[in-house]
């Protein structure tokens, strides 16, 4: 296969994300999510006959912070009209969405890339529409030795927004960095919980590839990929699989696919629709909505920090580093995290050190969410402060991290139970001292017998030794700051 470099990727993505409205977007059905399949499904959910939709004022104004969170145009007039098509999660034939007057129009985000360079990417515009139901086919459901699916209407009516970006991207870095980014805007909007895992966000990614100088290339849709990683193999895969097409002589049909994580296998669902297929008309049961100028400045003033600023305050405040802010501010539910543990403790460097470290790493290889770990902010700060004042080494720190995130209590009580807490005391840790240099006089002379710009590198035998002594308890720098002093009084 030709190397990348050789073809263009262009990358659109269409970003479906679940509004954390308390009930549905055209009735009161509650948008809670576990319920008993098909619980909360109302008549108006399922469209029968005589029931009449009513909007949700509060989908209305997340929408209207979104758009405003990307200084995109707001629209005052917004409509609704029926988009067509048949499936059986969805009750009423047809969705309840926006296609001419989108109550958000053209916006930006700007994103950082893995390099530390920066690109905006424009959105296109953001609408509001329902969501369909689920269809489940799982389990061993049978009709007369026939398998079956069930249809759970629980989502259906479910407020979304649609973002449509532009196609701005040209890699699956830039792809994946621009959907964190909405992500981070929307979850610190506090329009939409995040969780991907249960289809808060979704996301369709439109790929063509071609040649530097050409027009672009067909496009292929891949539909409903719910997390990052998998959406970063699925363009990989996708554009894999374009470029040896055209290499071979082929074509790229325009169709829409769908990628499975698990297999990392890709397939063709079915050719893609135009509009005029789902032969869209305005919604008579809806009036056009009306939003004035005084309420959407209203909504204006009353944003939340959003994840630029607050990266910034970190830096400024905190004396963060842009990376490290650029971590920890991304996240609302991070940087909430962050800052706890940096007040309570007292040193926001170290506090970072600690997040970022180790309990990122233990985050990332349990697929464990911030507002799900097992060590609270508090925990950590307390951990943090035995560092500071020497009660506990670092290593000793990594022992009662990991009975921490077992369940075994807090800081204190462990480092208690398991004798962990670190000796200071002078004269006790002069005495082990004193009793590694006698028993290893060639370690000493050697010591002795080497120039003093390379005496440094010697140190850590005798260390290695003092520790064990101490069962690891040794304050390390006490110990370090002793043992010099000792080895040079003997020059």
């Amino acid at each position: 296969m030709t190397a990348a470099n050789d073809w263009e990727v262009v990358i659109g993505l269409e970003v479906h994300v679940q509004l954390a409205t308390r009930s549905k977007i055209f009735s009161g059905a509650s948008t809670a999510f576990g319920a008993a399949p098909n619980s909360q499904a109302c008549a108006i959910d399922l469209a029968m006959p005589g029931t009449l939709p009513v909007a949700n004022e509060q989908a209305f104004r997340f929408a209207v912070m979104f758009g405003l969170a990307i200084d995109a145009e707001i629209a005052e007039t917004s409509v609704f009209e029926r988009k067509n098509y048949f499936y059986p999660d969805l009750p009423k034939g047809y969705q309840t969405t926006q296609l001419e007057k989108p109550i958000v129009g053209p916006g930006h985000v700007d994103i950082q890339l893995p390099d530390g360079g920066h690109k905006r990417v424009r959105i296109h515009h953001a609408h509001l529409e329902e969501d369909a139901g689920k269809s489940l086919h799982e389990g061993d459901w049978q009709v007369n030795g026939r398998p079956m699916t069930g249809i759970d209407l629980n989502r259906a009516g479910t407020p979304l927004i649609e973002i449509v970006s532009e196609p701005d991207m040209r890699s699956a870095d830039e792809a994946v960095a621009f959907a964190r980014k909405l992500h981070s805007i929307v979850t610190s909007l506090g329009i939409c919980d995040g969780d991907m895992s249960q289809g808060s966000m979704r996301f369709d990614v439109n790929i063509s590839v071609h040649r530097p100088d050409t027009p672009f290339g067909t496009r292929t849709e891949t539909k409903n990929l719910n997390s990052f990683k998998f959406m970063e193999d699925a363009i990989a895969l996708e554009v894999e699989r374009q470029i040896d097409i055209l290499e071979d002589g082929g074509r790229i049909i325009q169709e829409t696919r769908l990628y499975n994580g698990e297999t990392r296998r890709a397939r063709s669902m079915r050719t893609k629709e135009e509009a005029n297929d789902y032969r869209y008309f305005p919604c008579p049961d809806l009036l056009p909505v009306v939003i004035d100028s005084q309420t959407i400045e209203a909504i204006r003033d009353s944003l939340p920090e959003l994840p630029d600023a607050r990266e910034q305050r970190f830096v400024e405040q905190y004396g963060l580093s842009e990376y490290d802010a650029g971590i920890l501010g991304d996240e609302a539910d991070m940087a909430r995290f962050f800052e706890e543990v940096a007040k309570l403790c007292g040193d926001p460097k170290l506090a970072a050190n600690w997040i970022m470290g180790e309990l990122a790493a233990r985050l990332n290889s349990t697929d464990t969410a911030i507002g799900q770990s097992p060590v609270n902010a508090g925990q950590l700060a307390g951990l943090i402060a035995r560092i500071m004042d020497h009660s506990i080494s670092n290593n000793m720190a990594k022992q009662v991290f990991d009975a921490m995130w077992k369940g075994e209590g807090e800081p204190d009580d462990i480092i208690e139970k398991r004798g962990l807490k670190q000796v200071s005391d002078a004269g006790a840790l002069e005495k082990i001292v004193d009793e590694v240099i006698a028993k290893n006089p060639a370690m000493v002379q050697d010591y002795l017998g080497t120039d003093e710009s390379k005496r440094k590198k010697k140190l850590g035998g005798f260390m290695g030794q003092i520790m064990k002594a101490s069962k690891g308890q040794a304050n390390p720098q006490q110990v370090n700051e002793i043992l010099v002093r000792k080895l040079n009084d003997l020059l």
